[in-house]
């Protein structure tokens, strides 16, 4: 059965009733989805995962590599960076998602945006939503993580919030050189800046990551840029 509108379309559709009406965000997944034509939003979300492209990033993806995953606002970055982490925990890895944006429940309201159930993955994941994220911090809180471990730190420009913390591109470096030692693979969310223009360009690229202070790019081994429910990679 198609869908009506895009994805990505029907998730913002759920969280704006689920503001409005003040119900779970699972609730108003599955009202949507009813009127999609599913009894369900898990079902919709089954019927979609086979055409997801996570699974063939994540295949993409080795022990050592930074992902830079680019989106303006409402396209999906957050999601796709938890359909990464459920790939990694499918394959008996552990997934850790650093956050500023998000609370314990809103993630694991998002499992069930993406058709997961969180229960099965039980002691693989790992929420954390300090205010002292940063790159020493994330280190410490990594120091035992086994190899194959996914992070996601959401988002990138997160790490250049505080002037104590060392400039943003010492801190990449850094956490660059931790997850080659320790064969970890690190999900960098980024903001995307407000000048790009899908009108002109299909998907933003490095060029248009927001960047308050310098960071070099290069040292991200892969990036992957969301636009209008595609992604490129």
């Amino acid at each position: 059965m198609k869908l009506s509108v895009p994805i990505y379309h029907l998730k913002r559709k759920a969280k704006l009733l689920s503001r409005k009406e003040d119900i779970p965000l699972h609730r108003a997944l599955d009202r949507i989805a009813l009127q999609e034509g599913y009894s369900g939003w898990s079902l919709l979300a089954a019927k979609l995962s086979k055409s997801r492209p996570a699974k063939a990033l994540f295949a993409r993806l080795t022990p050592g590599d930074l992902l830079l995953l680019g989106a303006r606002p409402g396209q999906g970055k957050t999601l796709m960076s938890l359909e990464l982490a459920v790939e990694a925990m499918k394959a008996g890895n552990r997934a850790v998602f650093f956050t500023l944006e998000y609370t314990e429940k809103d993630v694991l309201d998002r499992f069930h945006a993406i058709g997961a159930d969180y229960a099965q993955f039980d002691g693989l994941f790992q929420f954390d939503c300090s205010d002292g994220i940063s790159a020493s911090y994330i280190m410490e809180k990594l120091s035992s993580a086994p190899r194959g471990t996914l992070v996601v730190i959401d988002y990138l420009q997160l790490l250049d919030q505080k002037r104590e913390n060392p400039e943003l591109g010492v801190q990449v470096r850094a956490l660059k050189s931790f997850a080659r030692d320790r064969g970890l693979v690190i999900v960098f969310i980024s903001q995307i800046h407000r000048s790009y223009d899908p009108t002109k360009k299909s998907f933003p690229d490095t060029r248009d990551i927001r960047l308050p202070n310098p960071v070099d790019l290069q040292l991200f081994s892969k990036t992957c840029f969301l636009n209008n429910g595609e992604c490129s990679f």
